[in-house]
């Protein structure tokens, strides 16, 4: 059997009993589709609660909710007071903290939406099928609300808490950013998180968002009206790669984006031609290895997870695509970079955990 360098394999037992218990996992965050999208989660965040209280409290039937309640006790989701008692009398709780990670959606700690994400990709796997025998693809409008909207609840936590503090970072950009009629626009914005993260972090710029999905598009124009901002802030339901896309910005960027496009490079043109003279054109994308071979890295195994099932489908799905994949190394956004006419490309020094920061030098 042939071994690459590096790889570590399992025993055929071992890897049997892995994928048992990632079976076993994977059915656990659909679980968590179900108390996310049912409010279960948010209303035992209130305080314990039997499985008739819960299922009034949501409108559910009492049955299927003490046998989600039981299953998400020995799973350790949830805690149980006195588990021997009748099934109708125990009751159960969100243990200290874990509100923080399946109910408060500006915690760093929310993962909830990875059971939307679970449910999406198995939604699409029957037509993935096809896809990977034509070489066609899945649209983010094919995958439906709970792409989008999951996409847009993983990064609204660090668009919230975190993004103003990594553009202070960047040389230059917090002073540009502060300077009365500064322009900033954002290529793919989504959900319109990071648009309202930047106009709260600086009073005086005035930002437009570009998307080419509609619903995102009606998605972030409420989220922006939500935060007050819709005098400042205009989200315009356009394609980034248009060449007829206009405007003189401080900052354009592009958060977690790049990898799903078709053309990668008109849109990486069209950011060029958009910034002012010494301004400054952000990539924020997936922090993969610079090469493959990371064997058994969980966040490259996640990357590529994602890829399978979303992000190359998605670019898949306009033809002629460039098929990036989430799993896109630094030398292809630099080769991407080279042929939208940048002179280079600089990491910026900037630590997460999840994202790299890119600089594209005019």
């Amino acid at each position: 059997m042939t071994q690459m360098v590096g790889q570590q394999l399992a025993t055929p037992e071992e890897l049997a009993g892995r994928i048992f218990e990632a079976a076993v996992g994977g059915i656990e965050i659909l679980s968590i589709y179900l108390g996310d999208r049912l409010g279960y989660y948010r209303a035992l965040s209130r305080g314990p609660l039997t499985s008739a209280e819960l299922a009034s409290a949501t409108g559910t039937n009492e049955r299927y909710a003490r046998e989600w309640l039981e299953q998400q006790a020995t799973a350790q989701f949830l805690s149980v007071d006195r588990p021997g008692a009748p099934a109708d009398e125990r009751r159960y709780a969100l243990p200290p903290g874990y509100e923080a990670v399946l109910v408060d959606e500006l915690s760093p700690a929310y993962v909830a939406p990875i059971g939307r994400l679970m449910k999406v990709a198995g939604t699409v796997a029957e037509s993935l099928l096809t896809a990977y025998r034509t070489g066609g693809g899945i649209s983010w409008a094919e995958m439906g609300a709970d792409a989008r909207e999951a996409q847009a609840a993983f990064n609204r936590p660090f668009f919230a808490t975190a993004l103003a503090g990594y553009l202070e970072q960047v040389p230059g950009l917090d002073a540009a950013l502060r300077t009365p009629g500064a322009a900033v626009a954002e290529i793919g914005c989504g959900g319109g998180y990071a648009l309202v993260a930047i106009a709260q972090a600086y009073p005086s710029v005035r930002a437009d968002g570009f998307d080419i999905d509609a619903p995102s598009v009606e998605m972030a124009r409420a989220n922006v009206a939500a935060a007050g901002l819709s005098g400042r802030v205009s989200v315009h339901h356009r394609d980034a790669g248009d060449a007829a896309l206009a405007g003189s910005y401080d900052l354009v960027a592009a958060f977690e984006c790049i990898h799903d496009l078709p053309n990668p490079v008109a849109v990486l043109a069209n950011m060029r031609r958009l910034v002012k003279p010494g301004g400054t054109v952000l990539v924020m994308d997936e922090r993969v290895s610079d090469e493959f071979g990371a064997f058994g890295d969980l966040t490259e195994r996640l990357f590529y997870a994602a890829s399978l099932f979303i992000c190359l489908p998605d670019g898949m799905s306009t033809q002629p695509s460039a098929a990036t994949g989430t799993v896109m190394r630094p030398a292809t956004l630099a080769r991407y970079a080279r042929e939208a006419g940048f002179r280079d490309t600089e990491i910026l020094p900037l630590e997460h955990d999840l994202f790299r920061f890119y600089r594209l030098v005019v």
